[in-house]
């Protein structure tokens, strides 16, 4: 089986989110279960910088009439997975992040820059690209590349197959109708049955509209988006597909070669299940440190990793950071994102010097250290599609406090069990709900042995790539069966 993810990051090459995490790590799980999987991304300029020793180069012409393109190949720098780097020089090479400029402000003409790139997969999937590859299945996300099955789809192929996941339904990809002509689609498709979405283009309803099977990241969040209140609009056509068994959830997982703390490099004391008080307290103790926070080897560090938003629920860790620090915990956050939440947290940790770190630079391997250093990790989003820090924090033995949604209902089980808990889960997403779980939590922290063997179940969790994979080809099958 041939299979091509196109995505528009990639980790190690290029990250901004948990997207580059799947579409790193899902093709390497690929290729050990003896799919041929490949990747297909942008040859942004700090991709280039990062591929060692590019391949051949295949010329492409102007395809969407925005200056030469071509593919160049390479291989994952960690895994060694084939990928494919299209550069296209008047739409990559430039400066700032995937999607925005330097100053924030997002680059105006993403909608061609991923309609390029959206094309492109849909030619290299069918074996119009490259004379010597083509793909059974073409696996695309998010609105970035929700145009791939609309392309196939719309020039009548039925082969290659078409599998399209839901990352976050909140960003909807949404231009003007003009775009239609301008990403090479025929007038006919901007209707409802097409990628119309309230009087505009929406990208990702053209990948959740034209894909044969439609995938998100986690089962309850499958179930929450055909939901009036979780659709965002776009609940009829899920629902729909759902009904016809197009549609299922399918949790990400999590590539332990990179997120183990018996052989992590980054953080100061490896450990394992049995190590993990004492390998914690070495972890603690250099974070206290690295981060400025008073050494006090008694204090529940609690971390926070994570994109400041509104979405994640940053505001109620603010709103409750006053009685978390009454109580005796200290925060260590890493974050960025919205200026205003931002602003709070800076002040915050001026306030309360000491007790609350904060660094808003995004640096993977504090995030690691942060883990490591954590008794109990932050998720108190408003919605998770699937979440990874999570399932980061179980591996590392910081129990997880989360709100009850998404991914994070699906992988934290509640130590109202304390047989099988593996973390804390609260309803309300309001300070109190938050609160309520970190007293559990803190309770918990003041029985010893009690926290031992919590931590211990949670780093038995396994949700490693393996897991998800298999439960890809098996999707896989089913959409080439038909």
């Amino acid at each position: 089986m041939r299979v091509l993810v196109v995505a528009s990051e990639a980790y190690p090459l290029v990250k901004t989110g948990g997207l580059a995490d799947v579409a790193g790590a899902l093709p390497a799980a690929l290729c050990r279960l003896g799919v041929d999987a490949r990747i297909l991304l942008p040859a942004y300029p700090g991709v280039l910088a990062k591929v060692a020793d590019p391949g051949v180069a295949h010329g492409l012409g102007d395809i969407l009439g925005v200056g030469p393109s071509r593919l160049i190949e390479a291989r994952m720098p960690d895994s060694g997975v084939p990928v494919w780097l299209l550069d296209c020089p008047t739409l990559f090479d430039r400066p700032g992040g995937p999607y925005q400029r330097p100053d924030g402000s997002e680059h105006p003409d993403n909608g061609l820059r991923f309609a390029l790139l959206s094309r492109v997969a849909a030619l290299l999937g069918s074996g119009e690209a490259l004379a010597n590859w083509s793909a059974d299945i073409v696996h695309a996300s998010d609105w970035q590349t929700g145009l791939v099955p609309a392309y196939l789809k719309l020039a009548g192929r039925q082969v290659p197959r078409t599998v399209f996941t839901i990352h976050n339904l909140h960003f909807a990809g949404l231009f003007g109708p003009d775009f239609v002509a301008s990403a090479g689609l025929p007038p006919h498709a901007f209707s409802i049955d097409g990628v119309e979405f309230n009087g505009l283009v929406s990208t990702l309803k053209a990948g959740l509209f034209y894909a044969d099977r439609l995938t998100t990241v986690s089962p309850t969040y499958a179930w929450e988006v055909t939901t009036p209140e979780g659709g965002r609009g776009l609940d009829g056509l899920l629902s729909g597909r759902a009904r016809a068994g197009e549609f299922s959830g399918i949790l990400n997982g999590v590539d332990y070669a990179l997120w183990d703390p018996a052989k992590d490099p980054d953080i100061a004391a490896a450990y394992g299940p049995d190590t993990v008080a004492e390998g914690k307290a070495r972890c603690k103790a250099a974070l206290q440190r690295e981060m400025g926070l008073d050494e006090r080897p008694d204090a529940p560090v609690l971390g926070l990793v994570s994109r400041f938003s509104d979405q994640k629920g940053i505001d109620l860790v603010a709103g409750a950071a006053a009685r978390l620090i009454e109580a005796g915990a200290q925060l260590a956050v890493l974050g960025s994102g919205d200026w205003a939440l931002e602003q709070q947290f800076l002040q915050l940790s001026r306030r309360y010097a000491g007790s609350i770190a904060m660094q808003t630079a995004y640096d993977e391997a504090l995030s690691h250290r942060i883990q490591a250093a954590s008794d109990f990790f932050l998720v108190p989003s408003r919605f998770e599609p699937c979440g990874l820090t999570q399932l980061y924090a179980l591996r590392y033995g910081a129990l997880p406090i989360v709100r009850r949604t998404g991914g994070l209902a699906d992988t934290v089980r509640d130590m109202s069990d304390e047989g099988t808990g593996t973390g804390f889960l609260f309803d309300s997403p309001s300070v109190e709900g938050l609160l309520s779980a970190f007293y559990r939590a803190l309770a918990l922290y003041a029985r010893p042995d009690a926290l031992h063997y919590a931590r211990q179940r949670a780093m038995a969790q396994d949700f490693g790539w393996h897991r998800a994979a298999e439960a890809y080809v098996d999707l896989y099958e089913q959409t080439l069966r038909g």
